[in-house]
């Protein structure tokens, strides 16, 4: 969870090792398990703990995510009612699993026993290999079942439950990933935990057993310790998150000065961000220093944001490589499109090779900005590829999108174990073969289409995998496409023209990808989560905001559509609240019976979707659904006595601690996306309370350090408020001329831009909600565009050109000055 609340528990509750402490035995590095993207508690001084591919061992059943599953399963438990794939794939274990929920809580206070919960997801690697080896045993479940209330949570389904015991996890072992594995008293205090557990002691771990069977003791013979270590814990955790950090409702005199303090050190917060940034960069292969490499998307975007305010730092150098680099790396689907988890090492080279959603929504979003900010074909071109990736493979047809798809996939059709990789991965022969087989679709060339495919590639016959990001073998032999040149260097190699060489290229991606189609798929986790789909929400409209791309229409379409499911399926109107998740299964989409509401970043970025698709399609209906959404926000996670939003809501079930995010990781966090949202609705709405609980969302956060490397995702919303917002005001009838008004600008990227359209012609809800804007009329009754800057407006214009050039020095960049 939070840093803070680390470092109150190091100082107020010291973690002992060794039995019957909260870390009662020693558990597995970070190397075991699927991880994380780095510890949340790490600063950038501190290295990273060692992570290595998460793909040995890598064989299970079809049912546990593996390979060919039974005919008639031995056992079925109570996760056979569930929804959620990741549960789903453990309905036939012998363990008597529960979801999480009162049965299972209220058991283990009537039987007086300890909960053992394991929490992962359904494209979990090492998920997959522990149920392969310890759940799917009879004699560990027996042992299970017989001294502990068994519970199975699929972290993406309940993120409240895995982030309050992931930050228990990472405080005893300095690092955290999946499958979670922790024990709790019937209270839901953790007594002990780690990630994966060998079924027997080795590696220098201790095994599942060995585990069980010491806890079993110690809970029949001494579970008054245990049970003070559990509470100490939790106790800790609830001080910190009461502790007040800023300033709330209760003392506007204190939270003025909070604020004004906070105004005063952005400006040294900004070179610190700009600083850091640079000094921890690679400038060989782009991103962070060292292996593992992730895209570490909210950092980029401030980077993007800091340029903008100041491009004499050029920190925009540092954004473009890395995205270059992405691009080119294998982590990068070159054959069809989309983005694997991250790199193992780092050149980008060998990934992880789960998608996921979140990924491919905040991927797109910097690809299409980037684009926005420098005209560079190349990340036009691959946002593209992730909206054709994200069309085909990951929608369902209503218009949601799903979860993420596995990294693991049976090799062929006869295969009874799944590899990691195995979909993505090419021998050089079967490239070869495949080229030659569709020979006629290149036309009349006079190269070697699989010369040129090779060398662009780095394609060769012994494989391209380096043995330390293979360390078990499982890439022998096989060749994971990137790019370590250009078109024009393949060209002058090949001793052709750079235009042959895109078209060999694009015509062999396109038999590559009909002859991986022909290959077993990964798993795909059908679960539509609200809070990724707001994140592909904004990524498409951000899309849909490039003028001159090719498919805008397809784009925004698919927004709308976006929009029309996450109303109709994500969204409880009797009780006026989000979902968490729906689940989709062929047409249709399933709700659970047991409805689990939205958390702090459903809503979030839910509405910074929304308030993105009214940029692109300026659907004022969309814009009143972010605000109404914000007002549900506000009700349901505002903390009035100390300021900032919680995670969960109020009183929900079995929530021992309402948790406070202060980082932004793999996604943003809730708090950081919620102010943007509170100062781009306070704009549009001019309704002031939204504005100040923004400056005090900041100044709860003000401490946080280093800022802009933690909350990059905040600095950003703290320098829109800090330096004021873009207005453009268009007013006259809805036509072409008004639309290219609009277009002259939103065609750029412009942190915290506003854009209002006065239709005269029809009624307009935001006019009667922003009495400000009565005095803006048309021009030579023509539709006239104003731009705005803190209510100091320029020279009414209505030309588009003209408008256009106001912009284009200030937010169009030349990527070759940025070129390493």
């Amino acid at each position: 969870m939070l840093n803070s609340v680390a470092r109150a528990l190091r100082t107020s509750w010291k973690v002992p090792r060794g039995s019957g402490s909260a870390c009662t035995s020693p558990v597995p590095s970070v190397s075991e398990c699927c991880t994380t993207s780095g510890s949340p508690f790490l600063h950038p001084a501190v290295s990273h703990p060692a992570q290595v591919r998460s793909c040995s061992n890598g064989t299970s059943k079809q049912g546990a995510g593996g390979g060919m599953a039974s005919k008639e399963p031995k056992f079925t438990n109570r996760l056979a009612q569930e929804k959620s794939p990741y549960l789903l794939q453990h309905a036939h274990n012998p363990v008597d699993w529960y979801p999480w929920g009162d049965e299972a809580i209220q058991r283990a206070r009537k039987e007086d026993k300890l909960i053992f919960l394991s929490v992962g997801y359904s494209t979990c690697h090492w998920c997959h290999v522990m149920e392969r080896e310890s759940f799917e045993d009879e004699k560990v479940a027996t042992l299970m079942n017989k001294h502990f209330i068994n519970i199975k949570v699929d972290r993406e389904e309940n993120p409240n439950v895995d982030k309050l015991y992931m930050l228990f996890v990472v405080l005893c072992n300095g690092s955290g990933g999946w499958p979670m594995s922790v024990w709790l008293t019937p209270d839901l205090a953790p007594v002990t935990g780690g990630t994966y557990f060998p079924p027997n002691d080795r590696w220098g771990m201790p095994g599942f057993t060995t585990v069980l069977n010491k806890l079993a003791a110690k809970w029949a013979t001494d579970r008054e310790d245990l049970v003070r270590t559990g509470r100490s814990v939790i106790e800790a955790i609830k001080r910190n998150v009461d502790q007040k950090q800023g300033s709330g409702d209760g003392d506007e005199e204190e939270g003025a000065a909070a604020v004004a303090a906070t105004s005063e050190t952005l400006e040294a917060k900004f070179r610190q961000a700009i600083n850091l940034y640079q000094r921890n960069y690679d400038p060989v292969w782009g991103g962070s220093l060292g292996a593992p490499k992730f895209p570490e998307a909210a950092k980029l975007n401030l980077m993007f944001h800091l340029h903008v305010q100041e491009p004499k730092h050029k920190v925009l150098g540092v954004v473009l490589n890395t995205l270059d680099k992405i691009a080119a790396g294998g982590i990068h689907d070159h054959v069809f499109g989309g983005f694997a988890r991250y790199s193992v090492d780092k050149k980008w080279h060998v990934p992880h090779f789960e998608k996921m959603l979140y990924d491919q929504g905040q991927l797109l979003s910097l690809y299409a900005n980037g684009y926005r900010l420098t005209q560079k074909p190349l990340y036009l071109t691959v946002a593209d590829a992730i909206y054709r990736y994200l069309c085909k493979d990951l929608r369902h047809p209503n218009g949601g999108f799903y979860s993420g798809e596995d990294a693991d996939s049976l090799p062929t059709a006869d295969s009874e174990e799944k590899v990691e990789g195995a979909f993505y991965a090419w021998t050089y022969a079967e490239i070869k073969e495949t080229l030659e087989r569709g020979a006629a679709k290149f036309g009349d060339t006079t190269v070697s289409p699989i010369e040129v495919y090779a060398e662009h590639y780095d394609i060769k016959e012994t494989g391209n995998v380096e043995p330390a990001s293979d360390p078990h073998g499982h890439l022998l032999g096989k060749n994971i496409p990137i790019v370590y040149g250009s078109v024009r260097e393949t060209a002058e190699k090949c001793g052709t023209s750079p235009e042959i060489v895109e078209r060999v290229l694009h015509v062999a991606n396109e038999l590559l990808h009909e002859e991986r189609e022909r290959r077993p798929r990964p798993h795909l986790d059908t679960k539509i989560i609200c809070a990724w789909n707001g994140l592909v929400l904004s990524g498409l409209s951000h899309l849909a905001c490039v003028q001159d791309a090719q498919d805008r229409t397809k784009y925004l379409a698919t927004a709308a559509e976006l929009v029309k499911f996450v109303r109709a399926n994500l969204y409880d109107v009797q009780a006026r609240k989000l979902l968490r998740s729906c689940y989709g299964d062929g047409e249709e989409t399933l709700a659970s019976e047991r409805p689990i509401y939205g958390f702090l970043d459903d809503y979030a970025f839910l509405i910074r979707g929304l308030i993105d698709y009214y940029v692109a399609s300026l659907d004022e209906h969309a814009l009143h659904w972010a605000k109404e959404l914000q007002d549900i926000q506000d009700e349901l996670f505002w903390d009035p006595k100390n300021g900032a939003y919680f995670y969960s809501e109020a009183n929900s079930p079995n929530v021992v601690v309402r948790l406070k995010e202060d980082h932004d990781g793999a996604e943003p966090s809730g708090n950081s996306v919620a102010g943007h949202n509170l100062l781009l609705l306070h704009d549009y709405f001019e309704e002031e309370r939204l504005k100040e609980r923004a400056k005090k969302l900041f100044a709860y956060f003000s401490e946080s350090s280093p800022f802009g490397y933690v909350l990059p995702e905040m600095m950003s919303a703290a320098l829109v408020e800090e330096h004021g917002k873009h207005t453009l005001i268009v007013v006259g009838p809805e036509s072409p001329e008004a639309t290219a008004l609009v277009d002259a600008v939103r065609r750029f990227y412009i942190p915290g831009m506003i854009i209002v359209q006065l239709k005269i012609d029809k009624p307009a809800h935001i006019e009667r909600r922003r009495k400000s804007l009565d005095n803006f009329k048309m021009v030579k009754n023509m539709p006239t565009a104003y731009v705005c800057h803190n209510r100091v407006c320029h020279l009414p214009v209505t030309e588009p050109e003209r408008l256009a050039e106001e912009f284009q020095p200030r937010y169009t960049f030349d990527y070759l000055e940025y070129e390493n």
